[in-house]
């Protein structure tokens, strides 16, 4: 269900040959978060919550809770909305380490815990991935209570990455994938967190070790880099000229994927990190790569102006694609030949 340039939202209903797809509003703005309901016989009503003066880049439901989801903002700000009541709150503005005269962070991203639906996890303009505890977070509008929890951030990154990130993801055991612009996709655990590892995030963290010593929880940063775990790293995607989302795949979330420049589709093995699969699924670039949520098919999308579903089936080349290969556009996963399409079938009992 894509939205498209023209501030329309399509839904496509899946049938063999297709249906034209239904435009359900015509009314939704970067910066504003609308709430539509199908209704029986087609009819289609939107309440809007909130518009804002900044776009809202992304939104997650509450697992276990339709009735409730969060924006983040390019403004810094994070909202909550509870649909019982037409509610917008908001949470808290993410600001940069230095929480006194630090800058906003421009939000590209957010993503709830499964087994913890109180965490949030937030990225954006700089190098930190910030885990924020909505049972700490007043719902009074005063943002000065939001601080977070925990930073992850590899550690080679630290002070380093101006770039940013574009898309975060949890696993269903609360592990979580960042992928960075002008790098790569790193897997966190909890024991890669900067909090974890008393490591204080403020302006301290980015001392030089010229400028003098400091306690541990205070340390300069070349300390701290030497001080963390390496997260396991899914190299091989360019993630440079748009936003892009990652995700994980398989009913374990034993694969991950990556849509990247130049139109191509990327899945990882997750216990190894070895790039199993590249296909091409654009013309241009690939933004986004999504998981059936109880099905074993995949939707990508990107710049052109159709949604793709793939599907295990046969006719398919197996062999990997390299990145700078001009590919023909391929038909679906191969449930023959692909390594991670047959495990995948395995698990689902195929």
């Amino acid at each position: 269900m894509p939205p498209v340039r023209n501030r329309t939202v399509r839904l496509w209903e899946r049938e063999d040959g297709g249906l034209p797809p239904k435009r359900f509003s015509n009314a939704f703005m970067a910066s504003e978060v609308s709430h539509s309901q199908i209704r029986e016989g087609g009819r289609v009503t939107t309440d809007k919550l909130v518009e804002l003066e900044f776009p809202v880049h992304r939104l997650a439901v509450e697992p276990g809770s339709p009735h409730t989801f969060y924006c983040c903002c390019q403004d810094s700000t994070v909202w909550l909305f509870d649909l019982r009541g037409k509610d917008a709150v908001e949470l808290f503005e993410c600001r940069a380490a230095d929480h006194f005269a630090g800058e906003a962070i421009e939000l590209t991203s957010i993503a709830i815990d499964p087994r913890k639906p109180c965490c949030l996890a937030v990225a954006g303009s700089d190098q930190f991935v910030r885990i924020y505890d909505t049972c700490k977070i007043s719902l009074n509008g005063n943002s000065s209570f939001g601080h977070p929890t925990e930073h992850f951030c590899p550690p080679h990154l630290i002070g380093g990455n101006k770039d940013g990130i574009t898309g975060l993801a949890y696993s269903q055991t609360s592990e979580l994938l960042a992928s960075y612009s002008l790098d790569n996709i790193y897997l966190f655990t909890r024991e890669h967190g900067l909090h974890y590892n008393n490591i204080e995030v403020d302006e301290r963290l980015l001392m030089d070790e010229t400028e003098g010593p400091s306690p541990i929880n205070a340390a300069p940063l070349p300390f701290c880099r030497d001080k963390l775990p390496i997260p396991k790293t899914f190299k091989g995607h360019q993630n440079k000229y748009t936003i892009k989302d990652v995700n994980f795949l398989g009913p374990n979330c034993d694969y991950v994927t990556s849509g990247s420049d130049g139109g191509y589709i990327n899945i990882w093995r997750k216990k190894d990190g070895e790039l199993v699969r590249v296909m091409k699924g654009d013309k241009h670039v690939v933004n986004c790569v999504e998981q059936h949520p109880y099905g074993i098919s995949v939707a990508s999308s990107g710049i052109e102006n159709d949604t793709k579903i793939w599907e295990p089936g046969e006719g398919e080349d197996p062999s990997i694609a390299p990145v700078n290969e001009d590919l023909e556009e391929m038909s679906p996963f191969s449930s023959n030949d692909s390594d991670w399409t047959q495990s995948w079938e395995e698990d689902e009992g195929w």
